[in-house]
């Protein structure tokens, strides 16, 4: 997979097919791009798909400077990608953590953003008391790795401790990209103008209440449930997930969404 240079260290990115509009996925808390390995086979035949690690995920780099690890920053590098590879607007998809700052970017940017796909995760929290008790769960993730290295990531359907260049991005991003400080997602639902597909696992149970409110408060969003599957639809079922995607996606199929020029 290719690098793009960033203030902040270099970004890993991969782009698979070439036809429009283009889909840019991004994964999870402590997962890398390779989660949505399974489903490139459904996306690509029609849509050209960019995939990427998140700072301190996978491939891309680890910077010591807490800044790095923001959801600014996050916004930042998504927006970084985007223009290096011409694309002025996308398709937006993730899952978890890679859902929210989807959704934060499609505030911070609508104008860049066709539709959303937002898998397994949820907009934060209105209440202070409920974001202070997600923020300790970041800070006892964060500790718990800081104490067992990588080891402390567990094997699952979507997470690959081994697939990390350090424990130190992950600690990093628990302490920063994790963590939660205000309600301007949660609040700002109401304002998304473009379709929006939310995808849980059946077994997900921490995240319906989520995905109910999401398809709800989003104008143009609609609620898809994977039985089955827990908290990673799209890695545990894949084909009942592609066949949904792939109808959403060409619900909203725009062939001649802007580009910039070619990099």
């Amino acid at each position: 997979m290719p690098l793009l240079p960033r203030p902040c260290g270099a970004i890993r990115y991969e782009v698979s097919g070439e036809l429009r509009p283009p889909l840019l996925l991004s994964h999870g808390y402590a997962a890398t791009s390779a989660m949505f390995a399974a489903n490139l086979a459904a996306i690509v035949p029609r849509n050209k798909v960019v995939t990427w690690d998140l700072r301190g995920h996978g491939g891309s780099e680890c910077p010591s400077d807490p800044d790095c690890y923001t959801t600014d920053a996050a916004i930042l590098d998504m927006a970084a990608v985007l223009d290096h590879l011409g694309l002025e607007r996308a398709i937006l998809g993730g899952h978890s953590l890679g859902g929210y700052l989807s959704l934060a970017f499609a505030l911070a940017h609508p104008e860049r953003v066709a539709g959303l796909v937002l898998i397994g995760t949820g907009p934060g929290f209105r209440s202070d008391e409920a974001r202070e008790r997600w923020n300790r769960m970041a800070e006892a993730t964060a500790s718990r790795i800081a104490e067992r290295g990588l080891a402390a990531v567990p094997a699952g359907f979507e997470l690959h401790g081994g697939a990390h260049r350090a424990a130190n991005g992950l600690i990093l991003a628990a302490r920063g990209l994790l963590t939660q400080h205000d309600s301007h997602v949660i609040d700002g639902l109401g304002t998304i103008a473009v379709p929006a597909l939310v995808v849980v696992g059946a077994d997900d149970a921490q995240f319906q209440g989520a995905a109910d409110y999401m398809a709800a408060k989003i104008p143009l969003g609609r609620k898809v449930v994977i039985p089955g599957a827990g908290h990673a639809p799209n890695v545990a079922a894949p084909a009942l997930f592609a066949a949904e995607l792939r109808s959403f996606l060409d619900s909203i199929a725009e062939p001649d969404l802007p580009s910039a020029a070619a990099h």
